[in-house]
């Protein structure tokens, strides 16, 4: 007698958090903080926690990221990460930290990740270095930061997870060139400025698009150096709709990412399957 396979068993969400500070210029405390926030999230039943860029260093003086950057795979930032995931049992995306660069006087702005046993299994250099200048206020992260140059993904337990940095967020075709994730993950420290009119629909438009869950760990408040970041921690699913955001100050954020909520999206509105610009290559 012929039988069918029984029904695959579906398979369940995976809780994710983001993690938001409003980082200064010592180093110790900065990572004092976001272990407290990584240990909370994990509490909370956080399977995949982020944290945002420059977590560890935020000052006024944008080389002093020069003298604190580390050698790939070596120094105390990583050293923290790798302890907090494999501490808590959880997959960590670090936000960003400071690396060597080819350059002298510059940084690697990288994310890295760890897994739930502390070890590594990815690194992304951010690609798109953010330039502006608005009367008195001014960035230019190129004086002081190298620009990488590789799309990166990875797998986790929440399925397919491409990387991205703050300002990657103004190019859409980077997403495209990740091919098909099932989230996208934006630390951030996006000026008050830009992310008061910008942050959030660029954020949906993302998630939209790729028909994916996108969660973007911010710096939110007034720092010690005077800067104002715009926070607004979120994650949105992949219709566009923001699950759970943090206005300001420091704290965390959590959602599941469920597969059949990604199916489901996927199947009634089949948009990347109509793709006819890039298709062959995504």
């Amino acid at each position: 007698m012929n039988r069918s396979a029984p029904p695959a068993a579906p398979v369940p969400p995976v809780r994710i958090a983001a993690i938001q500070t409003v980082s200064g210029p010592d180093v110790g405390d900065n990572l004092r903080v976001a272990g407290e926030l990584i240990a909370e999230a994990a509490a909370a039943g956080a399977k995949l926690v982020a944290l945002p860029e420059y977590f560890p260093l935020i000052t006024a003086d944008e080389t002093v990221k020069v003298a604190i950057r580390e050698t790939d795979g070596s120094g105390p930032i990583q050293d923290f990460m790798r302890e907090a995931a494999a501490r808590h049992g959880v997959w960590l995306v670090g936000g960003t930290i400071p690396l060597v660069a080819d350059a002298d006087a510059k940084v690697r702005n990288s994310t890295l990740v760890f897994d739930d046993r502390g070890e590594r299994v990815a690194r992304y250099d951010k690609i798109h270095l953010f330039g502006f200048q608005k009367g008195a206020e001014r960035y230019d992260e190129a004086a002081t930061i190298e620009a990488g140059r590789e799309v990166v993904t990875f797998d986790a337990p929440c399925g397919r997870v491409g990387l991205s940095v703050c300002y990657d967020l103004r190019f859409p075709e980077l997403f495209r060139a990740m091919g098909a994730v099932d989230l996208i993950i934006l630390p951030a420290a996006f000026t008050y400025t830009t992310g008061r009119d910008h942050w959030e629909v660029l954020l949906r438009a993302r998630a939209i698009e790729n028909q994916c869950y996108v969660m973007a760990p911010a710096q939110g408040g007034r720092h010690p150096s005077g800067r104002v970041t715009w926070g607004h921690t979120l994650i949105v699913d992949p219709w566009g709709e923001v699950l759970a955001c943090r206005d300001e100050g420091p704290g965390f954020i959590w959602a599941d990412v469920d597969p059949a909520r990604i199916a489901a999206v996927r199947e009634s509105l089949p948009a990347l399957r109509h793709r006819c610009l890039g298709a062959a290559s995504a």
